[in-house]
């Protein structure tokens, strides 16, 4: 029997698509489910929903358990052959507010920031102790198991996990899967769906759609240019920052405007505060979308639920997938994070990257890109040069790193001196407590 343990259950709605997409697969539906949590209340309602779809759509042929609490994360994992991580360590409270207040003292303002920035290099600071417990785990009771992260920041956190554990991990996303989807809708070009062909390639959350053919071989980009320029220039919409990439670097890219806005120094900036306006850019989104969820949860969840009719479709998460592909040999491709090695020449060998991935029963093999346009690998440099330098502060828990990771973002450092950086930094630190004491 397939034992799938997922870390962090208590992300009630992810668990429910990743694993009853599992329980929508003939070759997973007889698994083993182990969830994971440390808050028992998010842990109990996913327990419930999970056991809800067992029962309506997989005739309960999955076995389902739950685990609370470091004391249990062991036997959560002891056996697992596919592990999922979704936690969030800190949650919204106090962590991700913290990482909104703190800056903005300094005059820094953030969107998201989960991924990159002082947000994001905070936020990867925090989870990687976690990762490590993780994976010592892992080595003891399931060492063979394939780990399947979904968590941000995913360059620091996947690139960690690959490069000091022994744990085989490969980083997810949703963003691949619908990039050039939502472009062509955006742009009024859903004829020119069906029968696509895409290469997308680079790393999470600025990977490039490098080319987009129609079922007939046509080149879709000339067209892609023209209109979203016209768009840009005539109408306020969510998606004017990567309709700025176009037109000024020649691609699109694959996560959202908002996320993108706070990747480099063009955007936000104090002294031309009127491009927030010109560009639609939402600043604080993150902690606004969190207070929504948390004050709307039990009314999503009573939604889920349906009186206990909840049903379920296969998603278009790569999980199950993924997992159906190791588990039965037939071949998957995935846009997945590797470790480069090669896959796109003009990156680091160390950086994670996000490219084209074939699974099977050998697992998970990346495939060789070659060389990124140069503008796309030197903007996809600016945020390596972040990643690299947390990855490094959190392997050798020395402070000086954690400094010039911050230093190198390229919207910190456009905004702040060298001193505030570092006095932003310690401040954090600080605020942070116990999930940051390994660094001070």
């Amino acid at each position: 029997m397939v034992k799938i343990t997922f870390m962090g259950a208590g992300s009630t709605v992810f668990a429910r698509n990743v694993l009853g997409d599992c329980m929508c697969s003939p070759a997973l539906c007889g698994s083993e489910i182990a969830l994971y949590d440390i808050d028992p209340k998010r842990l109990s309602d996913s327990e419930i929903i999970l056991n809800a779809i067992n029962r309506n759509v997989n005739e309960g042929r999955a076995s389902i358990k739950a685990y609370l609490g470091e004391e249990n994360r062991k036997e959560a994992l002891r056996g697992a052959s596919f592990v999922v991580n979704a936690i969030q360590v800190g949650g919204y409270d106090p962590c991700t507010i913290t990482d909104f207040e703190i800056p903005k003292k300094y005059g820094l303002r953030q969107t998201i920031a989960d991924s990159l920035g002082i947000g994001g290099i905070m936020r990867g600071l925090r989870t990687i102790p976690v990762l490590e417990g993780f994976a010592r785990d892992m080595e003891e009771v399931c060492p063979d198991a394939l780990f399947l992260n979904y968590t941000n920041p995913m360059g620091i956190l996947t690139g960690y996990m690959q490069r000091y554990t022994n744990v085989q991990t490969i980083g997810l996303c949703h963003s691949v899967q619908v990039c050039s989807k939502t472009l062509l809708e955006e742009l009024g070009m859903e004829d020119k769906l069906e029968g696509r062909v895409e290469t997308i390639a680079g790393i999470n959350h600025m990977g490039w759609l490098l080319s987009l053919h129609d079922k007939d071989g046509n080149d879709l980009y000339p067209e892609i240019r023209r209109k979203a320029a016209e768009k840009n220039a005539s109408e306020k919409h969510n998606d004017m920052v990567r309709f700025e990439y176009i037109k000024r670097f020649g691609y699109y890219c694959t996560e959202s405007s908002e996320h993108n806005a706070e990747y480099n120094p063009l955007f936000i900036k104090a002294k031309y505060p009127d491009l927030i306006e010109k560009y639609n850019i939402p600043l604080d989104e993150y902690p606004r979308r969190c207070i929504e969820q948390i004050e709307k949860w039990e009314e999503e969840k009573n939604n889920i639920l349906n009186d206990g009719k909840i049903t379920h479709e296969r998603s278009k998460e790569y999980a199950s997938y993924i997992i159906e592909a190791v588990v039965t040999g037939q071949p998957y491709k995935i846009g997945g994070n590797v470790v480069n090695k090669g896959c796109i020449e003009n990156l680091p060998a160390d950086a994670c990257v996000e490219v084209p991935c074939l699974v099977d029963s050998s697992g998970v093999a990346p495939c060789r890109v070659g060389r990124l346009p140069v503008q796309l690998a030197a903007m996809n440099m600016t945020n390596i040069n972040v990643q690299l330098l947390a990855i490094e502060a959190a392997a050798t828990r020395k402070k000086e790193y954690i400094y010039q990771a911050a230093m190198l973002d390229p919207h910190t450092a456009a905004e702040l001196s060298m001193d505030d950086i570092v006095g932003m930094c310690d401040e954090l630190l600080e605020a942070h407590g116990d999930y940051m004491k390994m660094y001070r």
